[in-house]
């Protein structure tokens, strides 16, 4: 019986360690963002080239949202692509740039929040 008390517990350790990262790289963004957000995501390269062949054309620019607070880091994510959406909806968009992201620390514990800059924009 000790055994297993002392399995769960390394079990439960293993997992807060594993699940309790403070941020994502540029690539893991990249690559989770779109999943998770009903707006269309575009790179800045890919943005870019839709405004001068104006098939797009930017509604705001350098908008800053900042996602309430999750237990990992995609759960920030998803915290995050939610105020996107509801971001481009309000501009009355259907796209978004990431302009830039970064995870603060908001407390002594290690405590981080995900703020996003991006764009909003109309693409047919």
């Amino acid at each position: 019986m000790i055994a297993l008390r002392q399995a769960m517990y390394l079990i439960g350790f293993i997992f807060l360690f594993t699940s309790c990262a403070t941020s994502m790289s540029p690539v893991q963004v990249h690559n989770t963002l779109p999943s998770l957000t009903k707006s269309r995501y575009l790179t800045y390269t890919q943005a870019e080239e839709a405004v001068k062949t104006n098939n797009c054309k930017f509604l705001v620019q350098g908008r800053e949202y900042v996602a309430p607070l999750a237990i990992t880091t995609k759960g920030d994510l998803r915290n995050g692509a939610v105020g996107i959406d509801e971001w481009v909806e309000l501009d009355g968009g259907n796209a978004y740039v990431i302009k830039s992201f970064k995870w603060i620390r908001v407390d002594e514990s290690g405590a981080t929040q995900l703020n996003i800059v991006f764009d909003t924009l109309l693409c047919e």
